[in-house]
């Protein structure tokens, strides 16, 4: 990919961001948009964001099953470079999973998940943190000082469209609209699980054809997942 490509790839994407960010616009496929558009964009095996709730961080977007467990490890055990990102505001690199010290658990699990090396990125607006963004990589520290710039630039658009000034102003709508994406998510996944057991396929290709279904009926992810938790609809 040459490097007039890869401007107007992002470009593009900085594009459509800025297009999602409407009125009323689900913050779950702000969010998952996000996730798959680094993965595409930065060439790396998978990505995460944890979104902070009134009950602390909690996982909202993944691109792979592999990277949920891992990131759901991470909140279990309270250690790993994303918590790092999210409590310090600032980029974590670890280009070599094998080699260093610190957050024994995470590196276990995401080794035994084939990731080797990992990029946590802060979503902070001033002083308010309110996730962190993680790139999943398979190879050794393949991203570039500019990718990861790039990247972080992605999160800081999401993140400012999720606040926004007036939501800046208002704290408590800030948390009420953070829960309600988490409390989708939990709908969301009740709704992956459903689908894989019809179709006796894998998680993933579950999501997929969600999203898919979503998108040609013109409907919201929620409001599909909830309605296949509900049996009202068979995708």
């Amino acid at each position: 990919m040459t490097e007039k490509t890869r401007e107007q790839q992002l470009l593009q994407v900085f594009v459509t961001l800025a297009d999602t960010l409407v009125a009323d616009f689900d913050i779950v496929e702000l969010l998952q948009m996000l996730v798959e558009t680094c993965q595409s964009t930065f060439d790396v095996t998978a990505a995460a964001i944890l979104l902070s709730g009134e009950d602390g961080l909690d996982l909202v977007a993944s691109t792979s099953e592999e990277s949920r467990t891992v990131e759901l490890m991470v909140l279990a055990s309270e250690e790993g470079p994303c918590l790092d990102a999210f409590h310090e505001g600032r980029a974590v690199t670890v280009p070599d999973l094998r080699e260093g010290e610190g957050w024994a658990g995470f590196r276990a699990v995401a080794l035994e998940n084939g990731f080797s090396a990992v990029h946590a990125l802060p979503m902070r607006l001033r002083e308010q943190s309110i996730g962190a963004l993680t790139l999943f990589e398979s190879r050794e520290d393949v991203l570039s000082a500019d990718d990861v710039d790039a990247a972080q630039a992605l999160a800081d658009v999401a993140t400012i469209g999720i606040l926004q000034e007036r939501v800046i102003r208002e704290n408590q709508t800030v948390r009420r609209q953070l829960q309600t994406a988490l409390d989708s998510r939990i709908i969301i996944e009740q709704a992956k699980g459903v689908v894989a057991y019809t179709h006796d396929e894998g998680m993933d290709e579950a999501f997929r054809r969600i999203r898919a279904y979503a998108r040609e009926t013109g409907r919201a992810l929620t409001e599909v997942s909830r309605a296949i938790v509900a049996r009202e609809i068979i995708v």
